[in-house]
């Protein structure tokens, strides 16, 4: 039997396979470690991490939906100084790959300090940048609604990044790859999309809206379609890998958002449904590989185009 190759490198770090669960939805890999090796993973974004600590926004802030999940759980962290000294070293102790920083922040100066009080921590193999947070000194816009922004935050944390930078970005716009061109001008060294689309429910009983923020972020496999085709327009338009995410539930899509362009690819609300979904679908890869006739999965990068 021929042996698969799952392989694939991200801004020269190689990872095992390219499945990364994504920020928000695997904490600080403690809580996943005692269900299994958590190292089977290529790679895995920790919790959006803050200048400051967090306690999030009021509840409820989770809303099931068909084939999704809405949340507003409000970034709740204790900040990155606890994370720095705290979380990193424990984590150190459990997975032994490059992890994923992911960084959020409420003005340009909050992005580029957090950055730098990780500057030098060697578990840190990337930056991954959250411009879907509100931006406090714009009328609440978020970062990564405005081109201009978008740019801003990135030159402002490559300035200070000892790690390459991965900007992390809403969907929630008119033309992605407007944002995705002003990253890459801002001296971006890959892309991370799709963050969640905004969404609500309404409770029929009360009459009112079931999350106590009214709104929230929209993920599951109900995205996946608005996700791949927004990682192939990325693809045709920026000259980064890409971090394709967005209702990836198995190794199919995994592979499908290969094709559109990704290079490696998170899986987010999947692991709230399942805490194996990860594993599952790291498992899952090979005999997917096989059956559509894939030696290498370095070679589909983009294929679809």
């Amino acid at each position: 039997m021929e042996i698969r190759d799952t392989r694939v490198e991200l801004l020269g770090i190689e990872l095992d396979n390219p499945v990364i669960p994504a920020s928000g939805t695997f904490g600080y890999g403690k809580e996943f470690k005692d269900l299994y090796d958590i190292n089977c993973l290529g790679s895995f974004s920790f919790k959006g991490t803050t200048l400051e600590p967090r306690f999030g926004n009021p509840t409820p802030r989770i809303a099931e939906t068909p084939n999704g999940m809405i949340n507003a759980v409000g970034l709740q962290n204790p900040g990155v100084i606890a994370v720095r000294d705290k979380e990193l070293p424990e984590m150190n102790r459990f997975f032994h790959k490059p992890v994923m920083a992911n960084i959020s922040g409420f003005a340009i100066e909050e992005y580029a300090k957090t950055v730098e009080l990780l500057k030098g921590q060697d578990q840190i193999g990337w930056f991954e940048v959250n411009i879907s947070c509100p931006n406090v000194h714009g009328g609440g816009m978020a970062f990564g609604t405005d081109a201009a922004m978008a740019q801003k935050v990135t030159e402002a944390v490559k300035k200070v990044a000892d790690k390459p930078v991965i900007m992390k970005l809403s969907p929630n716009v008119t033309d992605i790859t407007e944002i995705a061109r002003a990253c890459e001008a801002g001296g971006a060294d890959g892309i991370s999309l799709i963050n969640t689309l905004l969404g609500m429910r309404i409770n029929m009983r009360t009459k009112k809206p079931v999350i106590a923020n009214v709104m929230g972020g929209f993920s599951g496999p109900a995205v996946f379609p608005v996700a791949l085709r927004m990682v192939y327009q990325v693809y045709n338009t920026v000259n980064l890998p890409i971090i394709g995410m967005g209702g990836v539930s198995n190794a199919r899509d995994v592979i499908e958002m290969m094709l559109a362009g990704a290079t490696a690819v998170g899986v987010g609300a999947a692991n709230l449904v399942d805490p194996y979904a990860s594993k599952r679908i790291v498992d899952e890869l090979p005999d997917t590989m096989e059956k559509y006739g894939i030696s290498s999965l370095k070679d589909i990068i983009g294929a679809a185009h």
